[in-house]
């Protein structure tokens, strides 16, 4: 990207538990912070992270980081693995992309 001007998205989805396939980006992320909702705990990647990693912060207490079940990038947007506090079936979970 010549200009030197990053991209920002936000979007929301709905958990399921199961890896989940965001491809409404529109570009590859090279960092993404995911909040739950109903929880307000926090899942955060980077580019210098593994893919399916990230660093979680509970609301509950606690921080830690994750090397499965996290977030891969994909060319126009993202996985969200399987973690059992960010991605749980039914609940709302709000994200933001930069690029």
């Amino acid at each position: 990207m010549g200009s030197g001007v990053s991209r920002v998205k936000t979007g929301s989805l709905i958990g399921t538990g199961a890896s989940l396939d965001v491809e409404t980006v529109g570009f590859k992320p090279s960092a993404l912070m995911l909040i739950n909702g109903d929880s307000d705990d926090k899942l955060t990647w980077s580019e210098t992270m593994a893919d399916a990693s990230g660093h979680k912060q509970l609301k509950a207490g606690g921080s830690s980081f994750i090397t499965s079940g996290g977030i891969t990038p994909l060319s126009d947007g993202f996985t969200l693995g399987a973690d059992t506090d960010i991605n749980v079936d039914g609940e709302l979970v709000h994200w933001i992309a930069f690029e």
